[in-house]
């Protein structure tokens, strides 16, 4: 083992020397923090107290739109890491794992083949299984310093401060006082939402004094003039509405970029000290571009555009953006936008907006806002968050900033729906989306490749005939019902999971259309399609129906037989039947709780969905 460290050592200190007479490469430092948005002084927010920041944006380029991606963090991160659309690689779910094809690497892996020394400090959370070495030291002690002497380094420090579970830390001594607090117009005015956001502000505060302090280290070991610094939250804040959606809200993230003189020849063609860019960039372009800044030409593989260094790419038109499932509750939403609008397409309308999830239930905001529903106590802004959702929204940024006023409807807005409309398919076609099929069917067709290899192979994944039906599912017009029925006989069973979904989220007349086709769903080779049709069954149905419904549901929740993927499924489903479910309120309560092959944070998200259900049913 001595041996090889000395081995290891010597070829990094070759590598190292081997490049003493190129032209000198630039340090790369990202500062990140954890769950907030652009509530800075620099980006116009004059209730933020941000001078560390402030300051870096007066030297930099600060970019006006740039997208998360996801609105959570162990999504965006694995956006980060890879290049590459969650969406595409199959990590788009909430604490899941996936695996990029043979060949693909990380983007730290290719700055260290070409001599960087790369440190994490010291938040991961990739919803991607890391292959061979990724980073030189990630911990909380990782540090640039550490680097052989002459070596270029790339760093992140990341900081928590600011994270969701901060902010609602009691007791808090305030320092921004709760009565300036702007409260958006999907919020209620309650002296809790207040508390919450002047929290919010005074953690981001802090962060903002851990990233002066980054700062000043760099300077003081005279490295300012040798680094590109980059600064930029992971997504928007962490309060409810803003995590977890992917509203601009959810998405929208402050990036400051700084390129010292010495490396002026890497700066965008836009870039001056203190000034702003329109260029619209998200999470999958921070790996190419980190890779062009040092002189690496990103990977084909890489679904991003470099937008600073040697391999810029030109403008794009839009931004892209999803939700997947969160924690134990399933959703699957898609988001573009340009820059002045925002299309959000809701393939699982029957879902509320504010599914329970016991983590978010935590911040007072979710608490107050959810008691103000139940008592009727909201205007209809406010009240939409615990409602069922449109099949399609679209709101003007310019105008409607806190997005409440949906325009999907608008006849003079038709043109720019469709626009976005387009976009958004187009893109779900170009990146081979595998959201399309439930999170447990495509890691089933995977066996023995990936789900982005999977993905690209039409004989194992028809998404033409798959997005065809989800789209007709979704739309809830009647029109489409006889193009749904007609589903339930394709050989795919990601297309049949779709049409029961479809007659699922029109509730009873859906049922009434297609009762026949459900019964005999239920009796579907494909767990999902059975659930489905239980569930619309179970919710929808008559007496007969709920009783042929309940078995189906109660055989898939157990995890003896079945993996958590089908587990959390019927457990939500049974979770919706509400007191239709009472009559096997002991059978669920009898339900293993736990297996082997659940692991980590995931663990607890059966236990969490029992234990759900059955308070809501005494």
């Amino acid at each position: 083992m001595k041996m090889f460290t000395a081995v290891l050592l010597f070829l990094t200190a070759a590598s190292v020397t081997v490049r003493a007479n190129e032209p000198p490469r630039p340090n790369i430092l990202w500062i990140t923090s954890e769950d907030n948005g652009p509530e800075l002084g620099c980006y116009g927010d004059d209730f933020a107290d941000t001078p560390n920041l402030d300051a870096l944006a007066a030297r930099s380029l600060r970019y006006r739109t740039c997208w998360s991606t996801a609105p959570v963090c162990a999504p965006a991160r694995t956006t980060i890491i890879s290049g590459i659309y969650p969406t595409s690689s199959g990590g788009q779910h909430m604490r899941s794992m996936s695996r990029l094809p043979d060949g693909f690497q990380m983007y730290p892996q290719l700055l260290r083949a070409a001599g960087y020394y790369c440190t994490n400090n010291s938040k991961e959370d990739y919803n991607l299984e890391k292959v061979g070495e990724v980073w030189d030291e990630s911990s909380g002690k990782a540090h640039w310093k550490h680097r052989q002497p002459g070596q270029p380094f790339f760093a992140i420090f990341n900081h928590t401060i600011s994270h969701e579970s901060k902010i609602r830390v009691r007791p808090h001594q305030a320092v921004h006082a709760a009565a300036r607090v702007r409260v958006p117009a999907y919020h209620p005015d309650t002296p809790e939402v207040r508390q919450d956001w002047a929290q919010y502000y005074d953690k981001v505060t802090e962060m903002d004094a851990l990233c002066g302090k980054n700062l000043r280290e760099l300077a003081a070991a005279g490295l300012a003039d040798d680094t590109i610094v980059f600064y930029y939250g992971d997504h928007g804040s962490g309060m409810p509405r803003s995590k977890r959606w992917p509203y601009n809200s959810g998405l929208h993230v402050p990036l400051i970029v700084h390129i010292p003189e010495k490396f002026k020849d890497l700066r965008p063609a836009d870039y001056r000290a203190g000034g702003q860019t329109d260029r619209l960039v998200g999470f999958v372009d921070l790996a190419p571009t980190v890779l062009s800044l040092c002189g690496i030409e990103p990977p084909a593989s890489m679904q991003g555009h470099a937008f600073a260094g040697k391999y810029t790419q030109p403008p794009q038109p839009y931004v892209y953006g999803f939700r997947g499932r969160m924690d134990e509750r399933y959703d699957m939403v898609r988001t573009v936008r340009d820059q002045n609008f925002i299309y959000i397409r809701n393939y699982m309308p029957h879902k509320i907006y504010g599914q329970y999830i016991e983590y978010m239930f935590q911040t007072p905001t979710t608490r107050v806002w959810k008691e103000r529903y139940d008592a009727g106590r909201l205007n209809a802004s406010q009240a939409r968050f615990w409602q069922t959702k449109p099949a399609e929204e679209l709101y003007d940024l310019r105008h409607d900033p806190d997005e409440v006023n949906n325009l999907a409807e608008s006849v003079d807005h038709h043109e720019t729906l469709v626009r976005l409309r387009r976009a958004q398919e187009d893109w779900a076609r170009r990146i081979r989306d595998v959201g399309f099929l439930p999170e447990g069917e495509f890691h089933e067709r995977s066996v023995g490749s990936t789900p982005y290899e999977m993905a690209h192979d039409n004989s194992k994944y028809p998404l033409d005939r798959i997005i065809l039906t989800a789209g007709q599912a979704s739309s809830l017009k009647p029109t489409d019902l006889p193009d749904l029925l007609k589903a339930f006989a394709d050989t795919d069973c990601g297309v049949r999971y779709w049409a029961a979904m479809g007659l699922l989220m029109r509730g009873e007349a859906g049922v009434s259309a297609g009762r026949g086709e459900l019964q005999t769903a239920l009796a579907d080779e494909s767990p999902y399609a059975r659930l489905a049709a239980a569930e619309a069954l179970g919710r929808y149905g008559n007496a007969q129906d709920v009783a042929d419904a309940l078995p189906v549901l109660l055989a898939a929740a157990s995890l003896d037989h079945n993996s958590p993927f089908v587990a959390m499924v019927a457990l939500n489903a049974l979770d919706a039947l509400d007191e239709r479910a009472a009559p096997a309120a002991k059978a669920i309560d009898a339900l293993p709780r736990h297996a082997t092959s659940t692991k980590g944070r995931m663990s607890a998200y059966v236990p969490n969905l029992i234990n759900k259900t059955l308070a809501d049913l005494n």
